[in-house]
């Protein structure tokens, strides 16, 4: 393992376009900062690349040195601080290119979602982004990718037509159905277990406008609006895709009253049919409990984040998940003693969620991945921002509480992309079957056989 102070000879990084810095340089900070900010990065150098050519030149470095690499481009999914070794930062690598005749889009390492949707939308096309167009869509999209829409179409990963990827051996490689095909598999859904990939094509939707939005009631309602949605989700078509969240919202002025600083009750909303028929089958859920807020309404596709109105700017957050074959009413009472009204004033996990799975998330896929939440049909998620070490004891406490209590009502599983902090070994395998977990190892043992991607959410090589 290296050290700030005795890296290797850095001059075959001299050719990189982009920053190479060490603790001590100006911009370091600002370089290995992402949005969650629980994860501090402290890594003995980091390249903020520009271009395929800045990664290649990285991992190659990195390979002839034995130096442990991690990727970061907006840090959504930084649960993990990195502490050492080569930290590669695509940020910089925001390059979208839309095909409107093949109805693609290729996508940059570093760009964020709403970059791809605002491509795309004067072309009537968009790509099935998640809760929040401020995340990276190829990271998202390496861990499965759960979509707002994800029951009317399926996963991100699922339109996915191939990768370019830089492997641990600083090796460029496109990877598709046909070509190299166990890469491919394990890039959809398994995470950055086996290469940096540089760039991706993926399909797009004939997506323009959706039905979306929120209903927000008194929290101390929840207990019959929870009741109501897990009925409701047992009729509804599979082009309504929706989410019941209990939300603790801080006193903050980017918070719009009346919502800021109460505790309430969410349903929301994505519906991708007929207007009329969407208001239509909603309502049971305006007539379930007294109504605050209703922000449900024709949007653009590019107003996605107005549906579950995810936090914009960086925060210090510790997140968890469990998959859930059902919502049987022992389940929904645990949920409810753990996170409903009769929680401590204090309870410190801000947001509990319930998203409604199933419908095209269930289908097999036509080409083999790594995604193993296809027999869920409810996942559970849990934030809490821990701004102190007080606080985020209490969090920790909270999150394991709950999520143990869930555990009976679930697959076993979780989703690697809303995992939270990754511990042990077998806390990692999670996030897959043992079957794919096996899988993937040998097929990190293939491309990563000296484990240099080891960082975050990772896997070990199989035993050669």
């Amino acid at each position: 393992m290296t050290t700030a102070d005795h890296l290797p000879d850095l001059f075959a990084l001299s050719d990189i376009h982009g920053p190479v810095l060490r603790p001590d340089d100006p911009g370091y900070a600002d370089e290995v900062t992402g949005f969650n900010l629980a994860a501090r990065h402290t890594p003995d150098l980091v390249v903020g690349a520009t271009g395929a050519d800045d990664v290649v030149t990285a991992m190659r470095w990195a390979h002839a040195t034995g130096t442990p690499v991690a990727v970061q481009a907006t840090g959504h999914g930084a649960n993990f601080p990195i502490d050492s070794g080569l930290l590669i930062n695509t940020a910089r690598m925001t390059d979208v290119r839309i095909d409107p005749r093949d109805r693609t889009a290729t996508i940059a390492a570093g760009a964020k979602w709403r970059h791809a949707l605002e491509a795309g939308a004067p072309h009537g096309l968009a790509g099935l982004s998640g809760s929040s167009t401020d995340a990276g869509a190829v990271g998202y999209t390496l861990g499965g990718g759960l979509p707002v829409l994800g029951r009317a179409y399926g996963y991100a990963a699922d339109y996915v037509r191939s990768f370019e990827v830089v492997t641990a051996d600083g090796t460029p490689r496109e990877t598709n159905a046909e070509q190299e095909p166990e890469l491919f598999w394990a890039l959809r859904g398994g995470k950055g277990n086996v290469g940096v990939v540089t760039s991706m094509v993926t399909e797009l939707l004939p997506l323009s406008r959706i039905l979306g939005g929120a209903i927000y009631c008194p929290g101390e309602h929840a207990e019959p609006l929870l009741r109501a949605w897990t009925d409701w989700t047992r009729t509804v078509p599979n082009e309504m895709c929706s989410a019941f969240t209990l939300l603790r919202l801080p006193p903050l002025p980017e918070i719009p009253e009346p919502l800021r600083g109460g505790f309430w009750a969410r349903v929301a909303i994505a519906w991708t049919g007929d207007t009329a028929e969407g208001e239509r089958l909603i309502a049971p859920m305006r007539e379930a409990a007294p109504v605050a807020v209703d922000t449900v309404a024709e949007m653009d596709y590019t107003s996605m984040d107005d549906i579950y109105a995810d936090p914009h700017d960086p925060l210090p957050a510790r997140e968890s998940c469990t998959l859930l074959r059902d919502l049987p009413p022992d389940a929904i009472r645990t949920y409810l003693d753990h996170a409903g009204p009769t929680a401590p004033p204090d309870y410190p996990l801000l947001l509990v969620e319930l998203r409604h799975m199933g419908g095209q998330l269930s289908r097999p896929t036509a080409i083999e991945d790594a995604i193993c939440a296809r027999d869920a049909e409810y996942v559970l998620t849990s934030v809490a921002v821990i701004p102190d070490s007080r606080i985020a004891t209490a969090a920790e406490t909270a999150t394991s509480a709950l999520h143990s209590a869930m555990y009976p009502y679930g697959t076993g599983l979780t989703m690697v992309n809303l995992h939270g902090r990754p511990g042990d070994t077998l806390d990692r395998s999670r996030a897959w079957t043992p079957e794919v977990y096996d899988h993937l190892r040998q097929t990190k043992q293939t491309y990563d056989p000296e484990n240099l991607l080891r960082f975050g959410h990772t896997v070990p090589p199989a035993a050669a």
